[in-house]
């Protein structure tokens, strides 16, 4: 367990201006909100950086959990400080944060172990307006829906509004690319910036950056063997990584080092490695915390390629692997990973980093997309620890572009995850026979907290499950994620939010 942490987190906004149309498809929830308001016909309140207002989204109950009223988390009417943070509609920049396989359980977890029951996560606790959004795929032959997701699919919905099949980066059924935000916001002149603790080739980077009927067509040698129609060769746009160098992201910060080794196969770089490829294209590569920490300038002149492991970037905390009848022994606590080094950038560090170079100060704006990637892979593999520990990371990642957001006034914060997955808490009796797989953690309360991940009998197996997913906003057109949207939504909210076109080349 870390050292405890300061929980509270204020957002504050300096003044009102009259209220701008908020487009809502919630109509519901959100007309309940913008009347609290005093707004009409749809309009909601805003700021302008004038008048002070302050709002402050407190979420930890701090009284005596045994008496009346002691586990409250509203401790009064929150009626005004969520009309004063709906802000009117237009962004200058969007932050959108992906937990990978972060649904409401994995979040419950992370609450309950690192900062207690009746605790909040920073960041992502406060989030003033939340909404939850449905995550299935389509059948790549039927087109009908496929009620469990993978990242490819479910990433695709949200940068480019289409729908798709499992394993399917940036196409729709029929393979068609769709184009993404990241790529429209770069054709109207906006910086850009993808930052992932995974592989920078994983789905949920990739989506920003490709288009590819397969999500493992990682280098030239993987898309050769599992979709050849995307081969440089065969008339295609390349592999993931080569599709990445050519989308020219200001900023990309990952892993995946491993794959720059492969060479192209044909194009303007063929037989070069994807690493000398960067380099031709004017890429400044670091490879360490500290050579990222040194970097003050990235713009189209100059990208930057930040690459920080062979793989994924290792977890922030120490695996401890869930077995069958995991419940029935002791619980333990979770520790650091001896493997996440002081080479490493965390992913808290990333992001500010990200923003800061960024926000360069123009007129231009920007749209940077975010990832905690490993509450992912550590769910399928029974890791609660491991999970837990990048669900904090996520947490420090929210918070960052939330200290930025508060300051700037005209920057969307959008967090929320692609799919549900496995993980449950269930109650902590060792009498019990679970199903699956199971671990038994001491987190801050002292109490035993029992993990269970049900949907498979080996580790590295675990499922994605099918449920709607928690999304959450801050800042111009917050207001649109609240009550039930799709995962296509966010790419029409962040698209419209910028005032971008998007069919502009």
């Amino acid at each position: 367990m870390r050292p405890e942490r300061t929980t509270s987190h204020r957002f504050q906004n300096a003044g009102r201006r009259k209220a701008g149309a908020v487009a809502v498809a919630t109509a519901v929830g959100v007309a309940a909100l913008l009347s609290a308001c005093g707004g009409q016909d749809g309009a909601g309140a805003g700021v302008d950086g004038d008048a002070a207002v302050s709002v402050e989204i407190s979420r930890g109950a701090d009284g005596d959990l045994t008496v009346n009223g002691g586990a409250r988390r509203l401790s009064e009417d929150q009626t005004q400080l969520i009309a004063d943070s709906i802000q009117s509609s237009g962004a200058k920049n969007v932050i959108l944060v992906i937990g990978d396989g972060t649904a409401n359980q994995e979040l419950t977890l992370a609450r309950n172990y690192e900062w207690g029951a009746a605790g909040q996560i920073p960041g992502i606790d406060q989030l003033p307006l939340t909404g939850d959004y449905s995550t299935y795929a389509l059948d790549k032959d039927s087109g009908k829906p496929d009620f469990t997701t993978d990242s490819a699919a479910s990433g695709t919905a949200w940068a480019t509004g289409t729908k798709t099949y499992n394993g399917a980066v940036g196409v729709d059924v029929t393979g068609a690319p769709q184009r993404t935000i990241l790529e429209i916001a770069r054709a109207n002149g906006l910086r850009t910036g993808n930052v992932t603790t995974t592989e920078l080739q994983d789905a949920t980077p990739a989506v920003q950056v490709a288009h590819v009927s397969q999500r493992k067509c990682y280098g030239p040698e993987e898309t050769a063997e599992k979709c050849p129609e995307n081969a440089l060769e065969n008339g295609g746009a390349g592999s993931i990584t080569e599709q990445l160098l050519a989308a020219r992201a200001d900023v990309t910060l990952g892993g995946g080092w491993e794959t720059f080794a492969q060479t192209a196969t044909a194009g303007d770089y063929r037989g070069k490695t994807l690493e000398a490829q960067a380099k031709e294209r004017g890429y400044r590569i670091v490879r360490s915390a500290d050579e990222l920490a040194d970097v003050d300038k990235a713009d189209q002149e100059q990208p930057l390629l930040g690459v920080f492991a062979d793989g994924n970037l290792p977890r922030i905390w120490g695996e401890q692997t869930a077995v069958v009848d995991g419940n029935k022994q002791p619980g333990v606590r979770c520790g650091p990973n001896a493997e996440f080094t002081a080479t490493t950038p965390k992913l808290g560090d990333m992001t500010r980093k990200a923003i800061e170079l960024l926000d360069d100060g123009t007129d231009a704006g920007f749209f940077l997309q975010v990832e905690s990637g490993s509450v992912d892979k550590a769910n399928h593999d029974a890791d609660p620890c491991g999970q837990i520990g990048e669900t904090v990371q996520l947490s420090d990642a929210v918070t960052q572009a939330l200290d930025f957001a508060k300051k700037q006034k005209d920057t969307l914060v959008i967090v929320t995850g692609d799919h549900a997955h496995t993980s449950q808490i269930v109650e902590a009796d060792p009498e019990v026979s679970l199903p699956g797989l199971s671990k038994v953690l001491i987190g801050r309360d002292g109490e035993p907290i029992a993990v269970s991940y049900g949907t498979s009998l080996e580790a590295g197996e675990e499922q994605h499950t099918g449920g709607q997913v928690r999304i959450a906003a801050y800042g111009p057109g917050a207001a649109n994620v609240v009550g039930l949207t799709d995962q296509t939504d966010p790419f029409f909210i962040i698209t419209e939010q910028l005032g971008l076109d998007r069919d502009k080349k």
